[in-house]
């Protein structure tokens, strides 16, 4: 990045801050504080074991450093300011999670557009409040946008505040379906026996709530697929999976068509075969419904994280808090640009072109110089495609 390139982003994020309001965490006092200042080179400098106290006013702070990058602590400390982690005295944390559209699994780099990876990492951020809200039923939520490649979550629960790392880590297992069992899934219920004097066990899926819930959801997904079939159809298709014969398969659709009521309230061991089936598609729910955060992030009780209504330095958008009424309809690349940088054009130097999807608008973009929307402009420049002309 040329040095005009940068005094000019420098200079427009100064007065992004100047007309913007940013509201700090709770308990911001006790919470570390760091950034990271726009820097000659390649190299970046972060600064960090800082105190509040020491930045002073939020708003003058970042209206007299403009930085490049800004973070706080999750967690909270008698002194946050002090040199070494051991020296703060660790008094809690929050919990959080990132989601990054680079490390999803359905993201392909280098075929997927910038707005195709967001999409994508919204579709697993409802997936994460899924567990989070319903599975967990945490209350104090705050969502935002990164300015740059996802989303965090901030669980400020009362509850959450003072787990360890290895209690962390059973939260991300958990919602990462890492270990899951399909026998921790089955209920066994004591039931009277028609006619017998002695009652019997029952074992059924439970559909209440967490994986049981997803499993049976994808399993009866199957079950309706396979019942609409011809019978041919629907036998070649159950001998698809490894270990399922024409017996087996017979024995399965067979039981499927007169148990249908049973399976959907979560009774799926009426028969061995529709039994052995159903365990297939624990393995299937955890494929498609876990919520692939950035796993060393949630256990870190230490962890700087990005501060909302600050500008991501890589990106020039806006790290941005979502009312979660209002997620639905949050658009990143709309939502997330600056209103200082709307309403007027500057000249730039493009030196890698492509489409761009900005503010409600595609922008098909070639090298070279250029007037373009400022808000267009300034992303292009923090992401390294562009460099800033004289005017």
């Amino acid at each position: 990045m040329e040095e005009r390139t940068r005094a000019y982003l420098r200079g427009r994020f100064r007065d992004h801050y100047r007309r913007t309001e940013i509201t700090p965490p709770p308990d911001a006092n006790e919470r570390e504080w760091g950034y990271i200042p726009f820097t000659d080179g390649p190299q970046t400098t972060m600064v960090r074991h800082r105190s509040l106290l020491e930045l002073g006013s939020l708003e003058d702070f970042l209206e007299r450093k403009r930085p490049q990058h800004v973070y706080f602590s999750v967690g909270r400390y008698r002194d946050p300011g002090a040199p070494s982690m051991s020296e703060k005295d660790w008094r809690s944390s929050d919990l959080v999670f990132d989601l990054d559209a680079d490390h999803l699994p359905r993201v392909t780099l280098g075929e997927d557009s910038y707005e195709e990876m967001l999409e994508t990492c919204k579709d697993a951020l409802y997936r994460l409040l899924d567990f989070l809200e319903d599975d967990f039923a945490f209350e104090d939520l705050e969502i935002v946008f990164s300015g740059g490649r996802g989303y965090h979550v901030h669980v400020r629960d009362e509850a959450v505040q003072h787990l360890e790392r290895e209690h962390r880590r059973e939260i991300v297992d958990y919602v990462r379906g890492i270990g899951l069992e399909y026998d921790e899934l089955i209920r066994t219920e004591t039931v009277a026996g028609l006619g017998r004097k002695t009652p019997t066990q029952r074992r059924h899926l439970a559909i209440d709530g967490g994986w049981g819930r997803r499993t049976h959801r994808h399993f009866m997904r199957y079950i309706d697929e396979l019942l609409a079939l011809e019978d041919e159809d629907a036998l070649e298709r159950l001998q698809s999976f490894d270990g399922i014969g024409a017996g087996k398969a017979q024995a399965t659709l067979t039981a499927a068509r007169t148990n249908r009521a049973e399976l959907e309230a979560g009774n799926v061991t009426v028969h061995t075969a529709i039994s052995q089936l159903a365990e297939r598609f624990a393995t299937q729910a955890v494929e498609e419904d876990n919520a692939p955060i950035d796993e060393p992030v949630t256990t870190d009780t230490n962890r700087l994280i990005r501060l909302p209504g600050s500008l991501h330095g890589g990106s020039a958008l806006e790290t941005k808090r979502i009312p979660r009424e209002d997620l639905e309809a949050f658009d990143p690349l709309v939502d997330a640009v600056p209103d200082t940088f709307k309403d007027h054009e500057i000249a730039v130097n493009v030196t890698r072109g492509g489409d761009v999807s900005l503010g409600g608008d595609i922008f098909t973009i070639t090298a070279g110089e250029q007037s373009l929307p400022e808000y267009v402009a300034m992303f292009l420049m923090a992401r390294g495609r562009a460099e800033k002309e004289k005017e």
